[in-house]
């Protein structure tokens, strides 16, 4: 029974001597507790039998004992568990319990983490991939052939128009050619569609109007002198009315007949023809594209009053530094009919010039897969939704581009994985616009893009564009027949 002042430690060591607490010094003593004096024990001399081990031997191995019981009274602590192989790291320093901080998957619990990790399941994955595959196989294939095609065609016509133009400016040096070629892109060029291109002109000296926006022609403005006594100032002055403005119908006249007469002239005349029957200047070249030649003036630094409301506050996209950036761009006049004066009587409607976004929607395009998207969503509009009366056209699709990023302002969402999502997103739109017949313009939401299309053009549209759509999310292979 162990010794009631020691430990149960202790007590094993202290057995066999009796009550006194067993020391450093009594460890040396054997387990009987005689010491070397004492050999040979009593009773040797009278025949008795001789211990096995002589009390030397007995001694050094009850020694080593009572030594290793002696250094775990001076150490309490428990020792460490062996370790069945070396541990090279080194040591961890020693950091209170408040302020240590847990792995992040260690403040999860097991179960929980195993529902995240299957939030997206691995057939989902799968097939995300095949469609982001689709995507570029398409992309490679479909869309970079358009592109090569529509890049041939441009150069082809714009030869043409360059002709045009050169003639124009001998018969009336006011209208100077700004159609340049810069790092294989021409300046004002726009494409409507692989065979139909608008050419903006861009005129000069605007600095004696002001540019009047009040909201009353929708996507109009109009140009008024800043004093009547400038009138003669003006290098447009014969253009100007009584009351001061600078009609964009009476410019249009004008440079329609400079370019009939140079239609005649240039070295292209067999080539090309005025298209007769409106008061636009469109050119028709080698019987298969169309060619607008739009005057215009460019407005930099300046932004109109019915566009004030953009960027919509609380929304991330766009950046402040990109809406600067557009906003200093400006925007265009476009003396060009507009669908939204039909049906209205106004005095100045044929004073009235159009309001172009064109360089800012660009701008804005920049960044991301926002690009290829559009490149896609024009091929697949001219391979499947080139419908009768022209329900859809490609800036219906920049336009529906352009409100998709304000939904996903973030540029995560834009990456190229997400290219298929963002697709069918802008379609999904689409089909929405065309069932309730209305598309708004993203700078101007009072213009509606649909006007003048008939109900059933539009209805018949919505059927296509629901086709595409489904089939697109239905098949992950979809696109190689598309």
């Amino acid at each position: 029974m162990c010794c009631p002042a020691h430990s149960p430690r202790e007590g094993r060591a202290c057995a066999a001597g009796g009550a006194e607490p067993t020391s450093l010094a009594s460890a040396r003593l054997g387990r009987g507790g005689t010491s070397h004096a004492d050999w040979p024990p009593r009773g040797a001399e009278s025949g008795e039998a001789r211990p096995e081990n002589p009390p030397a031997e007995r001694s050094s191995a009850s020694g080593a004992a009572a030594r290793a019981a002696a250094v775990r009274r001076r150490s309490p602590s428990r020792q460490a568990p062996r370790q069945s192989r070396v541990d090279s790291s080194p040591p961890q320093r020693h950091t209170p319990p408040w302020s240590r901080r847990p792995p992040l998957r260690a403040s999860i619990p097991r179960a929980e983490r195993t529902r995240v990790t299957m939030l997206v399941p691995p057939d989902m994955m799968a097939a995300q991939s095949k469609m982001l595959y689709q995507i570029n196989k398409y992309y490679g294939e479909r869309v970079q052939s358009r592109k090569g095609q529509v890049a041939k065609t441009i150069r082809e016509v714009c030869k043409v128009v360059q002709d045009v133009l050169k003639e124009v400016e001998v018969q009336e040096p006011r209208f100077i050619s700004s159609l340049t070629e810069c790092n294989g892109r021409y300046e004002g060029l726009e494409v409507i569609s692989p065979g139909e291109f608008e050419v903006v002109l861009y005129l000069n000296q605007m600095g004696v109007f002001n540019f009047v926006d009040d909201g009353t022609l929708p996507g109009c403005a109009v140009l008024k002198l800043s004093d009547g006594r400038k009138r003669s100032m003006s290098l447009w002055v014969e253009f100007i009315t009584a009351s001061g403005y600078l009609s964009a119908r009476k410019i249009r006249s004008r440079f329609q007949t400079l370019v009939a007469q140079a239609c005649d002239k240039c070295a292209y005349r067999d080539s090309v023809k005025m298209i007769a029957d409106t008061t636009e200047v469109k050119l028709r070249i080698r019987e298969r594209y169309v060619v607008q030649i739009t005057p215009a003036f460019k407005c930099s630094g300046v932004w109109p009053r019915s566009a004030a409301h953009w960027p919509i506050p609380h929304i991330p996209w766009p950046h402040p530094n990109l809406v600067a950036e557009v906003k200093t761009e400006g925007f265009d006049l476009l003396s060009k009919e507009s669908v939204a004066m039909q049906g209205k009587q106004s005095a100045m409607e044929g004073d009235a010039w159009v309001l172009s976004f064109t360089e800012a929607e660009n701008r804005l395009m920049l960044g991301g897969c926002r690009r290829r998207c559009l490149s896609i969503l024009k091929t697949l509009r001219d391979r499947h939704l080139d419908l009768p009366g022209n329900p859809v056209s490609s800036y219906h699709m920049k336009t529906l581009l352009l409100y998709e990023c304000e939904k996903h302002p973030r540029e995560l969402e834009w990456d190229e994985s997400c290219l298929g999502d963002r697709i069918n997103g802008i379609l999904l739109q689409l089909i929405s616009c065309l069932q309730c017949r209305r598309c708004p313009h993203y700078f101007l939401p009072n213009l509606d893009l649909f006007k003048g299309k008939s109900p059933s053009a539009l209805e018949n549209a919505a059927k296509q564009v629901w086709r595409l759509t489904r089939e697109l999310l239905t098949n992950t292979r979809s696109l190689e027949k598309l």
